[in-house]
């Protein structure tokens, strides 16, 4: 299990939230002094669908959450610690059943 990040010192904060689904999942955007960008976010319970056009790495930091990435019908759980990949121009599905799941977006090269 990858050791995930707790803070990230020296970055720009955007402080205008991305709010999706009605509120139910809600992130903030950081640059990091690389240029490196990534968001920040909570996901309430519920069933969500994102389009990708960048390749993202997706860190649960707090939670659980279930996943299915767009063309593949296998369905895989994800907790606190745990990351997963979504390719570039695709996308996927995320449930949340029960609590907040908290997470850290990459966007890869």
């Amino acid at each position: 299990m990858p050791d995930l990040p707790d803070t990230f010192a020296n970055v720009t904060v955007t402080a205008k939230a991305n709010v999706y689904f009605d509120g139910k999942v809600v992130s903030h955007s950081i640059l990091l002094p690389d240029g490196e960008k990534k968001t920040l976010g909570l996901i309430y319970p519920g069933t969500y669908h994102f389009g990708t056009a960048a390749a993202e790495l997706m860190e649960i930091t707090s939670g659980r959450c279930t996943v299915s990435l767009d063309g593949e019908t296998a369905r895989k759980d994800y907790e606190t610690g745990t990351t997963f990949n979504v390719p570039a121009d695709s996308g996927f599905t995320i449930v949340v059943e029960k609590g907040i799941c908290e997470y850290i977006c990459s966007f890869l090269p």
